[in-house]
């Protein structure tokens, strides 16, 4: 834990203007001043919101190919990874559905964005013009166009095009070509997609970097606009989001750990510090080690701790999925955007793709948020800036959420799989047997 006190030292010595979270903070509070005392200014400031919109949009297909296929491609041969593999697929595909229904019945059962009624035609940013013929491709047709239409004429057409739907098409037949072809050859492959990857998370890195100025521009333009009582639907998003991620804890992790013989509150309190650090840094990166040594004291075999934990971080994002078909709810309502059951099917479906390999990318949930709103293009993507203005606050909760859920699925798979010494995890957990993280 030394080197993470360091690390929390280190970064207290730096000035506080030079914190993204401060200065999106001081944006956010601009912005509504702005909008009280000089509304009509205020409106004009739209252009800072509508070139974020446009930077985001840049590299939200290449990055989604990315991430999609490392992801696939990563998760390493499942013939050779067995039944663990298998059963750990199965659990996260299980509890990201469920995750995603979550968020989409409390949007609908609380409706968070009703009341701000922000005209769509006012609000839509020129830089979905791309997404056009997607709209007009996707309202008529039936079930067989759309199918027809989600398959690319050619994977850099759909590239070019920034249709996200077809680069996901691809990008999945393609990642689930790399695992198959392995050896030299494919790990040749996975390398390039790797240092590609590192190349646009830099690049997203810079363009959050100007965030603050889409925010500034985002709510100062809201509040000129539509009044400061539009900023109260934004409260209600953020206080609906910690009460989802709680409720899916408590209620369904809670009932998932009951079944494999673990009392979920007293699981979490011998986590607490690793909980604490990611509460207060919005990252679970930090507590990736002693996660893992915590977990493997707890009586879960090492194997499948060094197997579910990694594989885990990309595709079992239990809140980040909440925070997806909430979010896309919420910006339907804030525009008074009707989303049809196809609709709400296809949200689902495209955010089971997206949601993977979401985490350690920076900005991540609004690269992601953006290619899951490119599938339903009628819902404009100013919305992506509304939500960005309040992202930091839902983040904390988000990490915390998706730690919890990859420590029970590893817990789960092990006593599925017959690897959780569930006496010694008693004693642990009663504080008969004394755990030392720190030692090798």
């Amino acid at each position: 834990m030394s080197s993470i006190a360091a690390t929390a030292a280190t970064e207290t010595r730096k000035p506080l203007y030079t914190s993204l979270f401060v200065q999106v903070l001081a944006a956010l509070l601009l912005g509504i001043a702005l909008g009280v005392a000089a509304p009509d200014f205020a409106i004009g400031l739209k252009i800072f919101s509508d070139a974020f919109l446009k930077l985001i949009s840049m590299i939200v297909a290449p990055i989604v190919f990315c991430v999609v296929v490392h992801g696939i491609a990563g998760a390493g041969d499942l013939k050779k990874v067995g039944r663990v593999g298998v059963k750990a697929l199965i659990y996260f595909e299980v509890m990201t559905t469920i995750a995603l229904v979550v968020g989409l019945l409390l949007a609908y059962l609380f409706g968070p964005g009703h009341g701000m009624n922000i005209d769509a035609a006012t609000l839509d940013a020129k830089a979905l013009n791309t997404y056009a013929d997607n709209a007009h491709k996707l309202q008529g047709g039936g079930i067989g166009a759309f199918l027809l239409n989600v398959i690319p004429s050619t994977s850099f057409d759909a590239l070019s095009r920034n249709d996200v739907l077809q680069v996901l098409f691809f990008a999945v037949i393609f990642g689930v070509s790399l695992a198959l072809v392995g050896g030299e050859k494919g790990e040749k492959v996975t390398s390039l997609i790797d240092a590609v990857s590192a190349v646009l998370f830099r690049a997203m890195g810079l363009i959050v970097r100007v965030a603050p100025l889409g925010v500034l521009g985002a709510v100062a333009y809201t509040v000129g606009k539509y009044g400061v009582g539009s900023l109260k639907q934004l409260v209600s998003l953020v206080a609906l989001f910690y009460v989802s991620v709680a409720i899916f804890v408590f209620g369904v992790l809670g009932g998932v750990m009951a079944l494999a013989g673990i009392n979920l509150l007293k699981f979490l309190g011998y986590l607490r510090e690793e909980l604490t650090i990611v509460l207060a840094t919005a990252s679970s990166d930090a507590v990736l080690p002693q996660i893992m040594r915590k977990l493997e004291r707890l009586g879960v075999k090492d194997s499948v701790v060094g197997l579910v934990i990694p594989t885990g971080y990309s595709f079992n994002l239990d809140a980040f999925s909440i925070y997806l078909t909430l979010a896309v709810v919420f910006i339907a309502q804030a525009t008074n955007t009707p989303l049809s059951f196809g609709d709400l099917l296809l949200v689902l479906g495209v955010s089971l793709i997206t949601s993977k390999g979401a985490h350690g990318v920076p900005g991540s949930a609004i690269v992601i948020l953006a290619a899951t709103l490119n599938a339903v293009p009628s819902i404009p993507a100013i919305g992506l800036v509304l939500v960005l203005s309040v992202d930091w606050f839902i983040g904390m909760a988000r990490a915390l959420g998706n730690l919890i859920g990859n420590c029970v699925a590893t817990v789960v798979v092990a006593a599925w799989e017959g690897d959780l010494d569930r006496e010694k995890a008693r004693r642990v957990l009663d504080g008969a047997e004394l755990v030392d993280v720190t030692a090798g």
